[in-house]
């Protein structure tokens, strides 16, 4: 399948089966997230697993529970991050978004559904997880497989905006 395929199929998963990942694939997945490229490739992502009982139901206590047999919870060490030098922009919450979007193609790939999550509480997060002092939380990928109709691949023919909407050249 080729990508433009691959990310038009991927969609934001909400209801999921039981079913476990099978270890081989959640290992593919997390193998993605460790290629992505990261700015000076400095590497500041850390990820954590979660799929346990016990872990899932800590889960539920800083977001929406979407009951997602997996989580990762994708956090960047900001100490490690490169740093523009010009402006002081520190680049982890972008890395560890280029490392989420590589694992979320990768499960994908495998029909594997997702669910990207940037809602929640980060103190919560750090709390219920006992995140150490400069890991900061960044994204929740919720994957598993899903117990719903996928949506449509050609859903973006309406639902996105035209290129001539959001690309531009030399000028705006």
């Amino acid at each position: 399948m080729d990508f433009l395929q691959l990310a038009k199929e991927r969609y934001a998963c909400r209801t999921y089966t039981d079913r476990k990942i099978e270890p081989e694939k959640l290992a593919r997945i997390l193998e993605a997230g460790r290629v992505a490229p990261t700015a000076v490739n400095f590497q500041p992502q850390r990820v954590l697993v979660i799929d346990t009982p016990e872990g899932l139901e800590r889960l539920t206590r800083c977001t929406r529970d979407f009951k997602a047999p997996v989580a990762l919870l994708v956090c960047v060490n900001e100490r490690e991050a490169w740093v523009r030098k010009y402006d002081g922009m520190n680049s982890g919450v972008i890395d560890a978004t280029i490392v989420t979007d590589h694992m979320m193609m990768e499960a994908q790939s495998l029909g594997i559904n997702s669910l990207w999550v940037c809602c929640f509480k980060p103190e919560i997060v750090r709390q219920e997880f006992d995140l150490p002092e400069g890991i900061v939380p960044v994204n929740l990928l919720l994957l598993g497989y899903t117990s719903e109709e996928p949506l449509s691949a050609d859903r973006h023919d309406t639902t996105r905006k035209p290129l001539a909407e959001t690309v531009f050249y030399d000028k705006f």
